[in-house]
């Protein structure tokens, strides 16, 4: 059973990650041109005049997990050694395929600095993946605590994946509290209905009560042990990230600003509704998951923009940031139409042995 689980969660994991990477390394993915010169031109290139520890050290940082995830999926078929030098190579090539691919947007310019940053982050990475990745992911206390609580069955990996991202895309400061799949922020398309407070605040309980519904029951479908603990403490969980996202961007006086008349009342809907159809059966809960899901998605699709959202955005400068601010975006808007066919692939394992 766990062999093949892990392995897969192992490899969903980097590639995962290997995504996020191409994303962020692109975004925002948009006026490609041929300037004309030498791609590789930036590979000769003297030291640059402008550069920050922080820009070093987040190079480096952002192919440290790369190294670790390639590095342990590879130990399960080569020895240390090998799995270290092959994943130093390839977290090498990715590094150096996005250098040379920012050579056409305007507003990304490829570095040697960069490159060897990421590489070096790569090896460190790839180090520790090779001596203890798999000890972590396969057969350390995380994987046995994974075995006990966790279904076993088709789809669990991925499902695993998309609560994580769900977790991530609480960091979007443009999105409303669990308001994900919003297409218009990601097509630039214009508001369908204008803001009027008092139906807004309607339509922020209606997105969070829904929206905590669905991710509520997908968490529950992947626990078979303490699932409702759980769901509880990773929705808790979602509502601090919302918390410190807040805080990081407009001050730690502003961290509870997310809390309206709206999402208090949504959340304790939300939180009822969650309950309850926590008790049914498998298929009834597929079902409510996927019908909220689908609410939510309309309903912030047809949400007028919220004039606090966008004062803060205005407030806000991301710069450093700005790469990981779009990442987060993408997945906000996307998770939605991930979870639904995920939904509809799930498949449990009845009847499991204790472990």
């Amino acid at each position: 059973m766990a062999n093949g689980t892990r392995t897969h969660l192992t490899l969903y994991l980097t590639g995962s990650y290997v995504l996020l990477i191409i994303y962020a390394s692109l975004y925002p993915l948009a006026d490609w041109h041929d300037s004309g010169g030498d791609p590789s031109s930036f590979l000769g290139a003297t030291w640059p005049r402008y550069y920050t520890g922080f820009d070093l050290a987040t190079n480096l940082i952002a192919y440290l997990p790369f190294g670790f995830l390639c590095a342990a999926a590879w130990r399960r078929q080569l020895a240390p050694l090998p799995a270290w030098l092959l994943t130093a190579l390839l977290g090498s090539a990715l590094s150096l395929s996005m250098e040379l691919l920012q050579n056409y947007l305007p507003n990304r310019v490829p570095s040697n600095l960069d490159l060897a940053c990421n590489a070096t982050g790569a090896m460190l990475g790839g180090w520790l993946g090779a001596l203890w990745g798999a000890r972590v992911l396969d057969e350390g206390r995380l994987a046995g605590l994974r075995r006990r609580l966790m279904m076993n069955g088709y789809g669990v990996d991925i499902g695993v994946l998309l609560v994580a991202a769900w977790l991530i895309s609480q960091l979007s400061p443009e999105s409303l509290l669990f308001g994900s799949g919003n297409l218009r922020q990601m097509l630039g398309l214009p508001p369908v209905q204008p803001f009027l407070a008092e139906r807004f605040v309607d339509l922020e309980t209606f997105i969070a009560a829904a929206g905590l519904l669905a991710a509520g029951l997908v968490i529950s479908m992947l626990l078979r042990r303490h699932a409702r603990a759980l769901t509880l403490g990773l929705l808790l969980g979602a509502l601090l990230i919302k918390t410190a996202t807040h805080a990081l961007l407009m001050g730690p006086a502003a961290a509870l600003g997310w809390i309206t008349p709206g999402n208090s009342l949504g959340i304790g809907i939300g939180l009822v509704l969650w309950w309850s159809a926590s008790f049914l059966s498998f298929p009834p809960q597929r079902a409510v998951a996927s019908l909220a899901l689908l609410l939510t998605t309309v309903m912030v699709n047809v949400a007028p923009e919220n004039p606090y959202l966008q004062n803060m955005l205005q407030i806000w400068n991301p710069g450093q940031f700005l790469n990981f601010n779009g990442l987060t975006r993408l997945i906000s808007s996307l998770w939605p139409f991930l979870v639904l066919p995920w939904l509809m692939t799930y498949r449990p394992k009845k009847n499991e042995p204790d472990y």
